[in-house]
C-alpha cells in the first residue's frame, strides 16, 4: 500500500472516530488514545514530526485529564465500562467478568477476540495459537489455562495477559497490543511496534474493531 492509499485509509478511520465521539457526551481513555494514534500516523505520512506515544494521558485535553484519571481508577477497582451491544456475542458475560476482574475495557477484549479468532472458540493458527484469544501453548501454561478451547478459561487467560502487557508498558494500549501479538521481547528489542508485517497490521486493526464496538 502506498503512502497516499494508507493516508486515505487512516483518514477514513479518523473520520469514524470523530463521528463516534460527536454522538457521545463522554470520551473514554481508549477513544482519546485512538484519536491521537490516528493523528500521529497521519503526521508520519505527511512528514510532520510528532512526539512518540508512550502514555495515552499525554494526548488528552487538560479538561479531560481529571475525568480520565477517575475512569482509570474506577477501572482498577472493577467498575469497568459497559460492554457495547452493537455487536453482542454469546461470550458477553465471560468478557464482562474478565474485564471486571482485571480492569480492562470489555470492548477492547471483544476487539482482540474479533481480530484473533472472529469469536470462534475452536480456532487454531498454523503457529499453534488456539481459542478465542489465540493463546500460544507456553503462554497458556504460564497463565494457568489448562484448556485453551474452553471459552471461560481462554478469555480470562487472554485478558490477564493483556492486563500484564498494559501494566508493563504503562497503559500504552498500542504497545500492549503489539506485545500481545509479537511478544514483549520483540517490543523491547525494537523499542516500539516491531517491524513485522503482521504486527504492523494487527495493532490498528484491533483499535479499529474497538472503535466499531
Amino acid at each position: 500500500m502506498n503512502n497516499i492509499s494508507m493516508l486515505h485509509q487512516i483518514a477514513e478511520m479518523s473520520a469514524i472516530q470523530q463521528l463516534r465521539t460527536s454522538r457521545s457526551e463522554q470520551t473514554s481513555p481508549f477513544q482519546s488514545f485512538f484519536s491521537s494514534f490516528m493523528k500521529e500516523e497521519l503526521g508520519k505520512l505527511s512528514g510532520i514530526q510528532q512526539a512518540p506515544t508512550r502514555n495515552m494521558s499525554l494526548f488528552l485535553h487538560p479538561s479531560l485529564q481529571l475525568e480520565t484519571e477517575q475512569q482509570l481508577k474506577a477501572t482498577v477497582v472493577g467498575q469497568t465500562p459497559a460492554l457495547s451491544k452493537k455487536n453482542p456475542s454469546q461470550y458477553d458475560d465471560l468478557i464482562q467478568a474478565a474485564a471486571k476482574k482485571y480492569g480492562v475495557d470489555p470492548n477492547l477484549i471483544s476487539a482482540v477476540i474479533k481480530q484473533e479468532s472472529n469469536f470462534n472458540p475452536n480456532a487454531k493458527s498454523h503457529a499453534g495459537a488456539a481459542g478465542l484469544m489465540q493463546l500460544m501453548p507456553g503462554t497458556a501454561r504460564f497463565l494457568g489455562v489448562t484448556n485453551v478451547y474452553d471459552p471461560a478459561q481462554n478469555i480470562e487467560g487472554g485478558t490477564k495477559y493483556l492486563r500484564q502487557m498494559m501494566d508493563k508498558y504503562n497503559g500504552d494500549v498500542r504497545l500492549a497490543l503489539a506485545a500481545y501479538n509479537a511478544g514483549p521481547g520483540n517490543v523491547d528489542k525494537y523499542g516500539g511496534i516491531p517491524p513485522f508485517r503482521e504486527t504492523q497490521k494487527y495493532v490498528p486493526a484491533v483499535l479499529q474493531n474497538f472503535m466499531k464496538a
